[in-house]
């Protein structure tokens, strides 16, 4: 697998070795040495994954905008995982994140009412205790491995939202886990990726199916019941749209939440980040979002063009795969400057972790109360944190992540 740089007229004129689909670049490499010789470019680089598959890679935050933004010329409903490069996903007009408009935003307008942000606000008394209940272990003395239980919070917050059983919880966020880390020799079924993610898939699907045939008879102000009452196209989405929704917001729960929080403590523990920010609570909105550029937790988007167009002196034909790289768009030196330091109070950030145009992550609102509310809690509580063993990262091109990072506190 090679990354070709090719200008308009799509003849290949560097050729370098780098295999951004290999999920080992995020643990054991440096992707962001990568995508900063590709945005010092003039023309869009390609990767030719075999002889049938390849794609163009986005790396600068403007080109980055304009796909994610012209749902016209790059359609998601193919599709938005480099894992499904080739093939058509299944749930493409049935789930939100596969679906474009104008059916994309029919569907979205109840969900989006209930996840929005006054309607969060009134959540954080059941959000806040959760979150004190996680991370309470810390001040017993012991090492804690910080990513486990941020690892738990988004099935808690989500869970709790949507109505499921608690004594669920664990099982389904290491589902979802799976789902995006199946390359992962911690998350990953000695039959393979392929066997792991069928299982995984097939499980998840099957659990929500028998909840929804229950949950018909059984409504509340959950967000499966909102599911269930939606109507649109004068209809109420079926058994099949419901539960590919489901599957989206846990998996889109599982991705945002957790890893900003993880990528602070793993990279900043020690270098004074975590001493400044909690001398000052009243920043606490503006850190949480450089922590969200920062780790920018959602790796990549796929998309394909639908018709002939061009970006960056590349001509992109129709069917072509493009890849948007979130990481590499939030590091763009022409829209963050000084990016490759992590400023607690940087002012403006228009970072893309959560996507923008009308695939904007519908949970947003969700993930930042729910981020604020965490480090308001753990600054408040918690000081002296330190380092007790290496971090280690998750093998994944989708997620930008951590699965363990062991610590210790002391209690204020």
């Amino acid at each position: 697998m090679k990354v070709h740089d090719a200008p308009i007229s799509r003849c290949p004129v560097h050729q370098g070795a780098t295999d951004l689909v290999d999920p080992l670049l995020y643990t054991d490499g440096d992707a962001h040495a990568v995508w900063q010789r590709m945005r010092s470019l003039d023309t869009l680089t390609r990767q030719e994954v075999d002889d049938k598959r390849g794609f163009w890679n986005i790396v600068g935050f403007d080109d980055a905008e304009r796909v994610l933004r012209d749902t016209a010329v790059f359609t998601s409903e193919r599709g938005t995982m480099l894992d499904l490069l080739g093939t058509d996903d299944p749930a493409g007009g049935k789930q939100l994140a596969v679906t474009d408009p104008p059916r994309h935003t029919e569907m979205q307008t109840r969900l989006k009412k209930a996840l929005a942000v006054k309607a969060v606000e009134r959540q954080k008394d059941m959000i806040r205790p959760l979150i004190i209940d996680l991370i309470s272990p810390l001040g017993d003395g012991g090492t804690f491995d910080f990513a486990e239980a941020m690892l738990a919070m988004p099935m808690s917050v989500t869970g709790t939202m949507m109505g499921l059983p608690s004594t669920d919880w664990p099982w389904l966020s290491r589902l979802t886990t799976v789902c995006i880390a199946a390359d992962d020799p911690d998350f990953q079924d000695p039959g393979g990726k392929a066997a792991t993610l069928e299982t995984a898939h097939r499980e998840l699907f099957a659990y929500f199916q028998d909840l929804v045939r229950f949950r018909r008879d059984n409504l509340g102000d959950d967000l499966l019941s909102v599911l269930i009452s939606t109507e649109f196209e004068g209809r109420h989405m079926d058994s099949g749209e419901i539960v590919a929704n489901c599957y989206s917001l846990l998996l889109g729960a599982n991705v945002t939440t957790p890893h900003s929080p993880n990528y602070v403590m793993a990279q900043f523990i020690d270098s004074g980040v975590l001493e400044d920010w909690a001398a000052h609570p009243e920043g606490n909105n503006t850190a949480v979002e450089e922590a969200l550029r920062w780790a920018s937790p959602v790796n990549h988007f796929l998309r394909y063009a639908t018709q002939d167009t061009e970006v960056r002196n590349t001509r992109i034909a129709a069917g072509d795969a493009v890849v948007v790289w979130l990481g590499a768009a939030n590091r763009d030196e022409a829209v963050f400057p000084d990016a490759t330091t992590f400023d607690i109070r940087r002012k403006p950030n228009k970072h893309i972790a959560f996507g923008i145009g009308p695939h904007y992550c519908i949970g947003h609102s969700v993930a930042r109360i729910t981020l604020r509310i965490l480090f308001e809690e753990l600054l408040t509580r918690f000081e002296d944190f330190r380092p007790a063993g290496k971090p280690e990262r998750l093998a994944s091109n989708f997620v930008s992540g951590y699965k363990r990072v062991p610590i210790t506190a002391r209690a204020r």
